[in-house]
């Protein structure tokens, strides 16, 4: 958020209050719910990284609709919520994660968003050698 503040153009939020509040509603579910499994999912013990990683799919295939629904997530322009998620949906193969058939909007999104060039050139070294 500090970011859009700092540099408002073009903007990651949306003008309007109430889907900027929907957004925040996502991000926060997005940190408490995905991004707190973190330690488990790369951690090197294997039953809890099991069944974070299995929650983590389930949620991606239960939640691929709304990848479709606007050209991003949740919005018809590049926004916030697509940086946050953007970085986990990279790590995926590399945490040995395979979507089912059902969820290919989000392997579509999620192609979309590692084409632009603003996110190839965020990557590092490791982070290239992911995928």
């Amino acid at each position: 958020e500090y970011l859009d503040e700092r540099f408002p153009h073009p903007s990651l939020m949306p003008n309007d209050p109430g889907a900027r509040a929907q957004m925040r509603l996502m991000l926060h579910r997005l940190e408490t719910d995905w991004f707190s499994m973190w330690p488990q999912l790369s951690g090197r013990d294997k039953s809890p990284a099991t069944k974070a990683k299995k929650t983590l799919r389930e949620d991606l295939t239960v939640l691929a609709p709304l990848f479709e629904q606007y050209d991003f997530l949740m919005s018809d322009e590049f926004s916030l919520i697509d940086c946050y998620v953007a970085p986990l949906l990279w790590r995926l193969p590399h945490l040995g994660i395979k979507l089912p058939d059902s969820a290919k909007a989000v392997e579509r999104y999620a192609e979309k968003i590692f084409n632009r060039d603003t996110f190839q050139a965020s990557l590092s070294t490791a982070e290239r050698g992911m995928r």
